[in-house]
């Protein structure tokens, strides 16, 4: 039998071309793939910003975005567990922070089109619930807001956080062909994590994700977007048959711990550092690991929730602060702060060339140049960027490996 399509005044016969496959009957993987473009559109339309964080010119072109000037992207962790196929919803759990020195209260808004309910807000200090409000924004009735009251205005020196569970019901991102379900989504935070309805397994993701089976035998994807700019994910998954065994694999996206390294002149070999993580381990100490690999002379250790400083203490080989509020639950962590200084030999001239080798840990670390230096080199992927005149270079690692080697060369601006 001969099929053809016509094009102009041009007819092709597939029966004459062996190379080319001839079509086929649209399955359901196929028409799922079809609407995810007019989910994408949608989601836009609800007020998701243009894909390119520069927006675009009216002739289509794209316009430039501002130099990097952040240390570290964003510092919030989002995760979406997808709840039973056909009900349009989705659980979020959603760490964010808030930096402003007296601030009260934090805001959260909701997706224009996304409808919300079942909002939880604690203290990821304490545990314990926080006092909100969810309201409508402005005068449309699509835009709502979480306005939640900090357990105290954000200290000096310290930030501000909370701890949000809501579920928001949107079809244009959750939604079922056939058996099948598709979740299609724009993220612009940094470190997420998707979880599947229990039974289901994924048919495909298109970011390169950690995959894990989590202790009630769902499947569980867990990212970054190092960029920090809208990212659009889309999964299809289908109900399966296969009992996934439950793993203890860390998730080393929800890890929030950042490492500067504010470099001295290179003659000096000394180096400053600033760590921030959350200890989320139970008990009333908070063991300071970092000190395994970061020798640090002139250690402080900030508690960020309340700018105060701890003292630490020592148990055999060991350091330790003692928490003002011990950990007992899930829901609570430490926030950390901590500096001090390393000499480190890696870290020199050689040639009139500034040399920084060294392994780095842990998921973000960015590395500051004296002034007035320029990076020549970069062993490991990276971004470059400039703060307050200096260059940084900000690294990200995707890989379960927790230390990898980075070595950076710079030259001294004449």
């Amino acid at each position: 039998m001969s099929v053809s399509l016509r094009t102009g005044t041009t007819a092709i016969h597939w029966s004459t071309m062996p190379m080319l496959s001839r079509p086929r009957a649209l399955g359901p993987l196929a028409c799922a793939l079809a609407i995810v473009p007019v989910l994408l559109a949608a989601q836009r339309r609800g007020g998701e910003p243009n894909p390119f964080p520069g927006g675009a010119n009216p002739d289509g072109s794209l316009r430039p975005t501002p130099p990097l000037t952040r240390l570290f992207t964003q510092d919030a962790y989002t995760e979406y567990a997808l709840l039973a196929p056909g009900s349009q919803e989705f659980r979020i759990r959603f760490l964010p922070e808030e930096n402003r020195v007296g601030a009260t209260e934090l805001v959260n808004a909701t997706r224009g089109g996304s409808e919300g309910s079942g909002v939880e807000v604690y203290d990821p200090r304490t545990g314990k619930p926080l006092k909100f409000t969810y309201q409508q924004e402005g005068n449309d009735p699509e835009n709502h807001a979480i306005h939640a009251t900090l357990p105290m205005p954000v200290p000096a020196g310290g930030v501000g956080r909370v701890l949000i569970y809501k579920t928001y019901k949107d079809p244009r991102t959750y939604s079922m062909h056939g058996d099948d379900i598709v979740w299609v989504r724009s993220l612009s935070g940094y470190r997420l994590g998707v979880l599947l309805p229990k039974g289901f397994a994924f048919i495909s993701s298109n970011v390169a994700a950690q995959l894990t089976t989590t202790a009630d035998g769902r499947l569980k994807l867990a990212f970054a977007n190092p960029s920090g700019q809208s990212n659009p994910v889309t999964i299809h998954a289908r109900k399966s048959s296969a009992t996934f065994t439950p793993r203890q694999d860390a998730d080393m996206f929800f890890d929030d711990i950042k490492t500067l390294y504010d470099l001295d002149a290179p003659d000096t070999g000394r180096v400053k550092i600033e760590q921030i993580y959350s200890d989320y381990r139970k008990g009333s100490k908070a063991k300071l690991d970092t000190l395994a690999y970061l020798a640090l002379q002139d250690l402080r250790v900030i508690d960020l929730d309340t700018g105060k400083r701890f003292s630490t203490d020592r148990e055999g080989s060991a350091t330790f602060v003692k928490l003002d509020v011990p950990i007992v639950d899930d829901k609570q962590s430490a926030h950390l702060k901590i500096t001090g200084t390393i000499q480190d030999p890696a870290y020199k001239l050689i040639n009139g060339e500034l040399v920084f080798d060294r392994t780095l840990h842990d998921l973000r670390n960015t590395v500051l140049l004296p002034a007035g230096w320029d990076v020549s080199a970069i062993s490991q992927s990276a971004t470059i960027g400039t703060y307050e005149g200096r260059t940084f270079v900000a690294l990200i690692n995707l890989n379960a490996e927790n230390a990898y080697r980075v070595t950076i060369l710079a030259r001294k601006r004449t």
